[in-house]
């Protein structure tokens, strides 16, 4: 078989390797993208306001928590029940938690902070039922106020907000918020040195 012949042979791995590197490349994240960042820090009163599902204080502040968290807070995240009169682990229509968190502003536009620069670059989120896992469509109404409230506190690009709750009933309603959050770049891993085989 001639060259060209083993080159037609070869030819739809070929392709297939060139378009899985191609494709690796693209989802790879760039490194000309990265801003200096630093951390600010909010604090919020959070008082739930919902027609159709209720938390107790302890699960509010836990939910807002994995929602802070997954739209690119920093993970230290303070997120603890407010004092509610129905006690610990009980349902409450006003039900309260106070946060302390910090989101990452780029460093020229920063207004304080706690002055230590990081590298920061923009990561699309996407909240639906079952993203982040423990989110459903009783918190629709949870994910609505979120957004209205919380989600001004990040540095924020390309909204998309497609969510639809439906009061006092959970069917029919849909989450779908979507965002680039400016986040820190995660620490890449250290490298353990390789040790020398036993002859």
């Amino acid at each position: 078989m001639g060259v060209s012949g083993k080159l037609a042979a070869a030819g739809p791995a070929l392709l297939f390797g060139i378009l899985a590197i191609s494709r690796a490349a693209a989802d790879a994240p760039s490194t000309a993208s990265h801003d200096p960042g630093i951390w600010q820090q909010h604090k919020y009163s959070f008082v739930f306001m919902g027609f159709t599902s209720t938390y107790s204080c302890d699960g509010l502040a836990d939910k807002l928590k994995l929602i802070l968290i997954a739209s690119g807070a920093r993970p230290d995240v303070k997120s603890q029940p407010a004092a509610c009169a129905s006690g610990f682990g009980q349902p409450d229509k006003f039900a309260r938690a106070d946060l302390t968190f910090y989101t990452l502003a780029p460093a020229g536009a920063a207004k304080e902070g706690d002055g230590r620069i990081v590298e920061g670059t923009l990561r699309t989120v996407a909240i639906s039922r079952r993203s982040p896992r423990e989110i459903d469509l009783g918190d629709c109404e949870l994910i609505e106020q979120f957004k209205a409230s919380l989600l001004p506190m990040f540095t924020t690009r390309n909204i998309e907000n497609r969510t639809t709750c439906i009061p006092h009933q959970d069917s029919g309603s849909v989450i779908d918020l979507k965002f680039d959050s400016f986040t820190a770049v995660p620490a890449k891993p250290a490298r353990t040195p390789a040790v020398a085989g036993r002859h």
